[in-house]
């Protein structure tokens, strides 16, 4: 039998743990309703050559006009041309069912469509509306191993090649997508 101070601990310590599952999910709203109102929404007509210096992630471009592609800021001196006809996507890797996807193939999937403001540091702001499809549902279609603790996307070989991972919890939490086209 317990006595007095032992029951009084348990109790005690029961109720906290209550409290911390009432409130953990509440604070953690809190924090996102933080986060989101830190940001800076930028009026419509911001000129995008003040936002070369800032960081996206901080701001809210949603009265933004979007950028007209022809205006679009580029780097590099040419621009990668592909034959879409032999093009495909390879899903592959820590996945179970690995899969290709030829252009044709990858457009007629659900698509997904976000504005998204691309900044190049001191260089230019792009602000586009891009279609594309949902990482997510790749994914799943690939049925990805349990393990997995981030996601690798290659370009085309040669010059061109670049190679970025993100964290799974990011792609799987649609932060991430996979754009095949802008405006």
């Amino acid at each position: 039998m317990k006595n007095r101070r032992e029951a009084l601990k348990t109790g005690v310590g029961w109720i906290a743990t209550g409290i911390g599952f009432f409130f953990t999910p509440l604070f953690t709203a809190v924090r996102w309703a933080s986060a989101e109102a830190k940001k800076v929404l930028l009026p419509k007509g911001t000129p995008l050559k003040s936002l070369i210096n800032k960081n996206p992630a901080n701001l809210d471009a949603r009265h933004l006009e979007v950028t007209p592609l022809e205006d679009f800021g580029t780097m590099g001196l040419s621009d990668y041309k592909e034959d879409m006809a032999r093009w495909h996507l390879e899903v592959m890797g820590e996945v179970k069912k690995p899969f290709q996807l030829s252009y044709p193939e990858m457009r007629a999937l659900p698509t997904v469509e976000r504005e998204v403001l691309l900044i190049c540091p001191g260089f230019f702001a792009n602000h586009g509306r891009w279609k594309g499809i949902s990482m997510p549902d790749l994914l799943k279609r690939a049925n990805v191993a349990n393990d997995v603790t981030h996601v690798r996307f290659s370009g085309p070989a040669g010059p061109y090649e670049k190679v970025e991972q993100f964290p799974i919890k990011d792609v799987l939490s649609n932060k991430v997508f996979l754009a095949y086209s802008v405006n």
